[in-house]
């Protein structure tokens, strides 16, 4: 064989089957979905992000014209189902639905991703819950004030119940210790709704948990809610005070839920899943399952983009809490 002619063959069977598979792609993309679609949720059944997953899967399939399942895969504080998902194929069947959790590990715990740039972002599926800060009902804390004055006196008397050591809940607990200048003692257990128990049965003082996990214990008379943990006053309480209104500025923590997925994703499936999002989002009845949890669809535009640029700030909020939080940081 000639050598140039050989190579010119050579070249040309390798751009023809570049060719094939590049149309392969573009027509699988075109066609997309063909078959079921997983959602990996990074918590234990029933948890906040887990919820809204089951809510969005019902409907959500019934636009993209395929089964969408939800698939629990708990551990780390979120970082095993969103590495299962960080290593699956880009193809669009393999989705993770993101939460708070995603932008606070990297700062306690050891990532092996940054999620903010290392998957492709999908767009945002309900923004909410806020945390709460409650007391059992027959405590003397008639106030946050109340509680704040005796926790000063007695260093260390006060235990408040948290789900770990990178979560919203001990977050917060770190922050008003910084604030109030005190020292509130964090006891973790295994997620908001536990912590809530812990405080109904009088085995901790208080504890900052999301608005689901406390409203039917505050329905029952149980425990009493002291503050709420946003720049507003919640609808369902209004006669709770936010703690901005209580003396301390800035001290916010609402959680969110997103989609997201493998990095590399091609845009056009990027693209058919935000619309078939935003069209499940937006629907009156997804609002009306999602707002007895506190919680409510996004506002404004909802694209990766507008998402992406959410999760950033997100994380640089985040990032200025953390140095609050008296522990030590991941580099």
């Amino acid at each position: 064989m000639h050598p140039v002619r050989g190579y010119t063959t050579v070249r040309t069977a390798a751009c023809g089957l570049l060719i094939v598979a590049m149309g392969a792609f573009s027509v699988s993309a075109e066609d997309y979905p063909t078959r079921p679609i997983t959602l990996v949720v990074s918590f234990a059944p029933g948890g906040l992000s887990d919820i809204p997953a089951r809510l969005l899967s019902a409907d959500m399939q019934q636009r993209i014209g395929q089964s969408i399942v939800v698939e629990n895969r708990p551990g780390a504080s979120g970082i095993t189902g969103g590495s299962s998902v960080h290593r699956a194929s880009p193809d669009g069947y393999t989705l993770l639905v993101s939460a708070i959790s995603e932008v606070q590990n990297l700062y306690y715990l050891s990532v092996p991703y940054k999620f903010t740039s290392d998957f492709t972002q999908i767009g945002k599926i309900a923004d909410g819950p806020t945390l709460v800060l409650i007391v059992n009902s027959a405590s003397p804390y008639k106030t946050l004030a109340d509680l704040i004055q005796d926790a000063k006196a007695h260093f260390e008397k006060i235990s408040f119940a948290t789900s770990g050591p990178a979560t919203s809940p001990a977050i917060a607990v770190s922050q008003l210790n910084s604030m109030a200048g005190m020292k509130i003692v964090d006891v973790p257990y295994r997620g908001t709704a536990l912590a809530a128990t812990a405080v109904m049965s009088g085995d901790v003082q208080g504890a900052f948990v999301f608005y689901p996990s406390a409203k039917p214990l505050v329905d029952d008379g149980k425990v009493r809610v002291l503050a709420v943990a946003d720049t507003r006053r919640m609808p369902q309480w209004k006669d709770v005070p936010t703690m901005a209104e209580l003396g301390f500025p800035g001290f916010e923590h609402n959680a969110f839920v997103g989609l997201s997925g493998p990095p590399n994703m091609a845009p056009a499936i990027v693209a058919k899943l935000s619309k078939a999002l935003n069209e499940t989002v937006q629907s009156p009845l997804f609002r009306e399952r999602i707002e007895p949890l506190g919680m409510v669809p996004p506002s404004g535009e909802n694209t990766p983009e507008t998402f992406t640029k959410f999760l950033v700030r997100e994380t640089e909020h985040q990032a200025e809490l953390a140095k609050l939080s008296g522990r030590e940081l991941v580099k």
